[in-house]
């Protein structure tokens, strides 16, 4: 399959509710019960107005998409079943909506999986790749917040205490794309309590990767990031990781595609660290059971979240801090010097600058 770039995953401005229904999840392994809504819901203007974002927000930053997965015979994966009978028929989607929770229960094989309101929804209007669709909404509501309740009673306000679901964000939640490549259709997928990383992911939506540029860019960092705290910092020090990571993704801000050799002779200075991250790449590889491509296009949405988690710090024993710019890569190198005091018997920092800001 020839690889593709994109981008931000869903905009939602046209973005509109026409089916919505909620159930109640139990669990399989308390033998604590299901309980089902017959209608659909009809909103009111407030409540329609909040619902929207509330669903679909958490998808806007969403870079890495999935798709269904069955050993055998993708057909045979129950909710890419469900999704596409929806879609050819929404008239089913009262009886469709039991049969996922139905599916969702049959996965609850342990205490700590959580019962909770399963909010269903068919939206229409999401625009993905520049091009309408609409998508099956599945949301899992494990917690609720506490709010307080104010009445008048006898010319007096009282209070009590309710709970309820927090308007903030969704615990777990998918939305199926009726929308699709030659790899099937499109799944995003966000998982705000990962306590059972199955659970969700593989048990429920039997879901993998998609094959494209997003998820490759995706995994050449978190190799690139795990390499620098695991063999780089352990081996050179803080300040050689933190000049390893600028260069990283200096390199993937300017190029177009990865090439393993261009890499590899942009961010290292000496072929001893090449072999040192070839060897690291093939370990990291077998440990996650993945395999991380040579070459493919940079995905520029990918590199501005991922490189939020590379932290270029260098803490001193003596409670200070020197922070990096992760993108000014030749800084470092060109305006702090490291070296050691004879006298004090210690390590010192020195830093260039003209002013403070």
């Amino acid at each position: 399959m020839p690889f593709q770039i994109f981008e931000q995953m869903i905009k939602r401005n046209k973005a509109l509710i026409s089916k919505f229904i909620i159930h109640k999840v139990g669990n399989k392994f308390n033998e604590a019960t299901n309980v089902f809504s017959e209608n659909s819901i009809t909103f009111d203007e407030e409540s329609y107005k909040t619902m929207v974002p509330f669903l679909l927000k958490p998808f806007a930053s969403v870079v890495e998409s999935y798709r269904f997965h069955h050993h055998a015979d993708i057909n045979l994966n129950e909710i890419n079943t469900y999704a596409k009978q929806v879609f050819a028929d929404d008239a089913t989607f009262v009886e469709v909506s039991k049969n996922i929770v139905n599916h969702l229960y049959e996965q609850s094989n342990s205490a700590q999986i959580k019962t909770g309101d399963v909010l269903i929804a068919l939206v229409e209007g999401i625009e993905y790749r520049d091009a309408e669709t609409n998508a099956l909404g599945i949301f899992k509501i494990e917690n609720k917040v506490d709010f307080f309740q104010t009445y008048l009673e006898n010319n007096s306000f009282e209070v009590f205490l309710q709970k309820g679901i927090s308007t903030k964000k969704i615990d777990k939640g998918c939305l199926i794309l009726n929308s699709s490549d030659d790899e099937g259709n499109t799944v995003l997928s966000v998982d705000n309590n990962n306590y059972d990383a199955h659970y969700w992911i593989q048990n429920f939506l039997n879901i993998k990767y998609a094959n494209d540029a997003n998820r490759h860019t995706q995994v050449y960092l978190e190799l690139c990031k795990d390499f620098s705290e695991e063999v780089i910092k352990e081996q050179l020090g803080s300040h050689h990781q933190n000049q390893f990571l600028a260069r990283t993704v200096d390199f993937f801000k300017e190029n177009e595609t990865l090439n393993v050799h261009d890499f590899k002779d942009t961010v290292f200075d000496e072929d001893t660290n090449k072999q040192l991250f070839d060897n690291y790449k093939n370990e990291f590889q077998e440990i996650n059971n993945l395999v991380v491509f040579n070459q493919f296009p940079v995905a520029e949405a990918v590199v501005k979240k991922q490189k939020r988690a590379f932290k270029t710090e260098i803490k001193l024993d003596t409670n200070i801090q020197i922070k990096l710019d992760i993108d000014a890569p030749d800084a470092a190198e060109e305006y702090l010097e490291k070296g050691y005091d004879e006298q004090k018997k210690m390590k010192y920092y020195k830093v260039y600058f003209n002013e403070e800001d």
